[in-house]
C-alpha cells in the first residue's frame, strides 16, 4: 500500500509552491505525489523527476482533456488530435517517472450535452484505447480511467460501466481510478463499487464526501478498507482535493468556501487518518 496526496491542494501545476512543500509531504509519511498533467507542452517532467528522486518520493501524474480534445467527439479530426495527444501526455508521464496516468479522459470535464451517450461515442472511446495501447507498453505507463458522478460528465459515472468500458478495450495496461468522493454520489453502495471494479482496479482516491479531510466526513471507511483488503488491494491510496484559492483549478471542483482550516490539513491530518486505517484492516 502507498500513500500520495494530489499536488492541487497546493497549485494548479507543478512550480514552486509545490516544489517548497514537497520535504514536508515527504515528512508526513507519504510515498508519493500526484501532479497534474493538462498540456506535454508545458509539462516540467524532467523538474519532477529531478525533485520527487531527490527525496525518495514517487510520482503518478492525474490528467484530464482540456477544451478542444475529446476521444468521444462526433469529429473525427478531433478524436485523431486527442489520440496523439495522450501519447504526447503518456511519454511525460514516463520522463517523469511515473507509472500511472489517471482521471476522467474521455470528454472534458464538465462537458454536458443534455442526452445520455450513444452508442458511437462508446464505440469511439473503445477505438480511442485501442490506439493507444503500443505506446502504453512502450514507456510501461498504465492509464486508470476515471468515473465522475452525473454533475460532472455524461459519459462515464459508475463502477459498472467502467467494468464494461475495461472489459471492451481488453488491455493490461488500461484499467480504472474509483474515487471515493464520486462514488459517494453515484453508487448505491461505496464499498460494493470497489468489489465491481477490483479486475481492473489500478487507483485509489481516498477522498471524503466534501473534498475535506478524510475521516471527517461521512464516507463509511470501515466498508470501504474492508472492501480493499477483501479485493486484496495494493496500489496507491491518494488524497485528491483543492486549494481554496486556485482560480479555474478550485472552480473546476466547484469549491466555492473553505472547507477546512487549511488546505494543508486535508493532507497532513488525512494521512494520520488513513495510515490508522490501513494498519487496521490490513496488519
Amino acid at each position: 500500500m502507498k500513500f500520495g496526496v494530489n499536488t492541487f491542494i497546493w497549485a494548479a501545476t507543478y512550480g514552486p509552491a509545490v516544489q517548497a512543500v514537497l520535504p514536508s509531504i515527504r515528512e508526513a509519511g507519504f510515498d508519493g505525489v500526484e501532479v497534474s498533467l493538462f498540456r506535454p507542452e508545458q509539462f516540467q517532467a524532467a523538474h519532477i523527476r529531478r525533485d520527487t528522486e531527490a527525496l525518495g518520493l514517487e510520482c503518478t501524474i492525474c490528467s484530464v482533456l482540456v477544451n478542444g480534445l475529446s476521444l468521444i467527439d462526433a469529429d473525427a479530426d478531433v478524436r485523431r488530435k486527442t489520440q496523439a495527444h495522450m501519447r504526447d501526455a503518456i511519454a511525460c508521464a514516463a520522463e517523469a517517472g511515473a507509472k500511472t496516468m489517471a482521471g476522467p479522459l474521455y470528454s472534458p470535464v464538465g462537458y454536458l450535452p443534455g442526452r445520455r451517450r450513444n452508442a458511437d461515442e462508446w464505440k469511439w472511446a473503445v477505438e480511442g484505447y485501442h490506439s493507444l495501447t503500443s505506446t502504453l507498453e512502450a514507456h510501461d505507463v498504465t492509464i486508470a480511467i476515471e468515473p465522475l458522478n452525473r454533475f460532472e460528465t455524461f459519459f462515464l459515472n459508475t463502477a459498472a460501466d467502467s467494468v464494461q468500458l475495461c472489459d471492451e478495450i481488453g488491455h493490461p495496461n488500461v484499467g480504472v481510478l474509483f474515487d471515493t468522493f464520486h462514488a459517494n454520489i453515484e453508487e448505491k453502495n461505496i464499498a460494493q463499487g470497489y468489489r465491481t471494479v477490483a479486475p481492473h482496479l489500478k487507483h485509489v482516491h481516498t477522498c471524503e464526501n466534501d473534498r475535506g479531510t478524510p475521516g471527517n466526513g461521512h464516507i463509511e471507511w470501515d466498508e470501504v478498507f474492508g472492501a480493499l483488503r477483501d479485493i486484496q488491494y495494493d496500489g496507491w491510496l491518494t488524497i485528491e482535493s483543492f486549494g481554496f484559492a486556485l482560480g479555474e483549478i478550485s472552480a473546476a471542483a466547484s469549491i466555492w468556501r473553505d472547507i477546512e482550516s487549511s488546505p494543508d490539513r486535508i493532507a497532513y491530518d488525512g494521512i494520520k487518518f488513513l495510515k490508522a486505517k490501513a494498519a487496521e484492516y490490513f496488519g
